[in-house]
């Protein structure tokens, strides 16, 4: 019965990412920037883009560990969880009303209160990772997770695209133009009930983990409490440095990774290329992502969580090359495909190799630091990106940049020491005490 309850818990778990990717895949990374260039922001459409991106993912960084702290504190992952998944949900719902040139700061605000709410979710939905998993099968519940993410939000991206491209045949008495905008606000809009029905197992089927504090913790304010925890886990973060190096590392390749997936539409579409290249480009990555996510789980196994992400690391060198001297559409799509055979394994194991190197009762604390640095991976990989174009006006050597996050994400990495890392987390967890 218990083993039972626990693959369930595991099943519930990775269904959160089948829920709150469509907002990455419809809204982030391809509709949205999309709709944005074409009809809401059609100029300076670029730069824009990569300021709003930036906005959302700095708030939801700032605010991630110090509500993780009260989160821990309180024993409330779950309800700070359906909060922001709350926000996320109403903000992409509103997307609908965003249909002329003159609603381009809507759209920013809303994507930006999106972000945040996205963000948001992620830091106490990763943080419940290290209770539904054991150490010895948490990269590949953390892969199977990341998956299923790329199998339903490809899924609702093809109904998206569906709806793009064919919905408008249905509106005979609307202008073709007119009615492709409206297929795109509702395939936004559709975003947030796919989220929030999605949502819906984690929420019945995981349980609030136990509840573990600071000798000394006991009657103390909780605002007062997370804000301590905040400042200590800060100050003495460098104690756990195997920890600490992770997440240095961590944060110079991520913002590689982030940039390549937010900016990906928006600078084909610099270059010229047509939307049905672009989305169907993304749409092709989703499915083929899935099935290498699952490959990268069993290959950590096999080699090592840090060599696997080695490998991820090089390939995506090799895309910002490559992405420097691209001219035609079919190099878009072939470097879609290099892009899905690393990223899901890439993301997933630093997320599962985060679980492992923190103290699991303070789980929703430090993935708050660790959403600080995935968050400030869509900050200031876009931020110079942004820069670059507009300083240079040349996109070309904005990609070309992102090879520096990549290296010299590989040189820290190899400073991390795996097993140190994990003695040190269970000595800080030895520490706590259980509360009711």
């Amino acid at each position: 019965m218990v083993d039972k309850l626990k693959k369930r818990a595991i099943r519930a778990w990775t269904m959160y990412d089948w829920a709150n990717s469509a907002f990455v895949t419809t809204v982030s990374a391809s509709i949205l920037p999309n709709y944005f260039s074409l009809f809401i922001a059609t100029e300076g459409s670029l730069t824009l883009w990569g300021y709003t991106v930036a906005i959302g993912s700095l708030i939801a960084a700032v605010i991630s560990p110090v509500l993780g702290a009260i989160a821990d504190f309180r024993g409330t992952k779950k309800v700070f969880m359906g909060f922001f998944v709350a926000l996320g949900v109403i903000s992409t719902a509103l997307f609908y009303l965003v249909e002329t040139p003159g609603d381009w700061l809507l759209a920013s605000v809303l994507y930006i209160l999106g972000t945040i709410g996205f963000a948001g979710s992620l830091v106490f939905y990763d943080a419940l990772l290290p209770h539904v998993a054991e150490p010895d099968e948490i990269d590949q519940v953390s892969s199977r997770g990341y998956a299923m993410g790329y199998i339903g939000g490809g899924l609702l991206l093809l109904v998206n695209v569906a709806m793009i491209f064919i919905g408008p045949r249905f509106l005979p008495n609307m202008e073709e133009i007119e009615a492709t905008k409206l297929m795109m606000r509702l395939s936004l809009a559709s975003v947030a009930v796919w989220w929030a029905v999605f949502s819906i197992p984690i929420f019945r089927h995981v349980k609030e983990p136990e509840r573990k504090i600071e000798k000394g913790e006991e009657g103390q304010n909780v605002l007062s409490v997370g804000f301590q925890r905040f400042f200590k886990a800060l100050k003495g973060i460098r104690k756990f440095r195997d920890l600490f190096l992770f997440l240095l590392a961590f944060f110079v390749y991520a913002n590689g990774i982030g940039t390549i997936i937010t900016m990906a539409v928006a600078f084909g579409t610099d270059l010229g290329f047509g939307s049905t290249t672009l989305i169907g480009t993304l749409l092709l990555v989703q499915f083929v992502a899935a099935p290498f996510a699952l490959l990268f789980g069993k290959l950590s196994k096999s080699i090592g969580s840090k060599k696997s992400i080695y490998i991820s690391l090089l390939v995506y060198t090799f895309i910002a090359i490559i992405g420097f001297f691209m001219t035609k559409e079919w190099h878009f799509i072939l470097l879609g495909l290099c892009v899905a055979t690393v990223q899901g394994g890439s993301q997933a194991l630093s997320r599962s190799l985060m679980g492992l190197l923190m103290p699991i009762s303070k789980s929703a604390e430090f993935y708050g630091f660790f959403s600080v640095s995935e968050k400030f991976n869509t900050v200031i990989g876009p931020l110079l990106f942004s820069v670059i174009n507009q300083v240079t006006g040349n996109s070309r050597l904005a990609i070309i940049s992102l090879v520096v996050f990549f290296l010299a994400g590989i040189a820290l990495l190899t400073r991390v020491n795996i097993d140190r890392g994990i003695n040190t987390a269970k000595e800080e967890d030895a520490k706590m005490i259980t509360v009711k």
